[in-house]
């Protein structure tokens, strides 16, 4: 019989075995902020996905609606959205009448499992990108976070969205189908509250995760969020941004950042240096307050540095 860590981890529960004492983990207490009525924020940890934190990294919003609880991005684990679900439950009164995942990485999207998967909705891409990866994303979860992922799955979201005005239970929204972190960004917009939740689109104060990003649809896709008139923006990590359409801060450090970036990179690999120089070369002290900035520095050597340096250097073999 093949065991797999899930299967190992889910029997652990009924069955005592001798294991280390880090295969297990505490339980879940996430905290939220309203910013505005009926909407509040619940903040990740401005960190790497990690044992200590549970790989509850990402912000979550709940909002109230006639309906039902809407969640937007329920996050990483079982545990964690189950947590999410009783506190959605808590603040609105009633249960989870809509959950939308905004993209496919696992900080968002694996405590999808929490939830019934008629409520679960994504851009088609995103279903298709879960699809395609999601297992994968999971395995590094198990790896990494071991008994915080007890019970978890990969689940696809079963309902549809499209770019447009939505409506549930009185909540009105406009949502934007975006891409460039991945290839399928979805984008909403509160429109009572006037909150532009971004998602990974926009980060503040924590470095951009690049695994599947594209630095041009990304900086075209930062365009039209700054061109989206709101009060304030919740991004996929970090704090709310406050400042406003116009003077958005939180845009304006993620597009400083990719910029910085793409062009360091390039500069690198035209300069000979390896991945691991690339990934020890200086970081501009605009970025001091940055979160995890040479930790995602060092992951998106290794996710650019393959195809830049085949784009860069012509071959010689032919």
């Amino acid at each position: 019989m093949k065991f797999s860590r899930r299967s190992f981890l889910g029997a652990a529960v009924a069955v005592p075995v001798a294991v280390r004492s880090d295969q297990f983990a505490g339980d879940y207490h996430p905290q939220a902020e309203q910013i505005g009525d009926g909407i509040w924020v619940v903040r990740g940890a401005d960190q790497p996905v990690e044992f200590a934190n549970g790989g509850a990294i990402a912000n979550s919003v709940i909002m109230d609606s006639g309906a039902g609880a809407i969640v937007v991005d329920p996050g990483s684990s079982l545990a964690f959205g189950k947590a999410l679900d009783a506190l959605a439950r808590q603040l609105t009164g009633k249960p989870a009448g809509l959950v939308y995942i905004t993209h496919l990485h696992p900080d968002h999207a694996l405590a999808a499992g929490a939830f019934d998967p008629a409520i679960l909705h994504a851009l088609p891409g995103t279903r298709a990108d879960i699809e395609r990866d999601g297992e994968g994303f999971s395995d590094a979860m198990y790896r990494i976070l071991t008994g915080w992922m007890i019970g978890t799955q990969v689940v696809l979201p079963k309902g549809d969205v499209a770019e447009g005005p939505a409506d549930f239970g009185g909540r009105k929204l406009e949502l934007f189908a975006l891409s460039g972190h991945s290839d399928a960004d979805l984008a909403i917009l509160d429109v009572a509250s006037g909150t532009l939740i971004a998602g990974d689109s926009v980060f503040f104060d924590r470095a951009p995760a690049t695994p599947q990003a594209d630095f041009a649809l990304w900086q075209a896709a930062l365009d039209r969020l700054a061109a989206i008139p709101h009060r304030q923006l919740v991004p996929g990590h970090g704090p709310v941004d406050p400042s406003g359409a116009g003077t958005d801060a939180a845009i304006a450090q993620t597009r400083d950042w990719l910029t910085w970036l793409e062009g360091a990179l390039r500069a690198a690999v035209a300069s000979g240096l390896d991945m691991t120089e690339a990934g020890e070369i200086a970081i501009p002290a605009r970025f001091g307050r940055v979160a995890a900035a040479r930790y995602e520095l060092q992951r998106s050597v290794s996710h650019f540095y393959p195809r830049l340096e085949e784009e860069i250097f012509p071959r010689i073999d032919g």
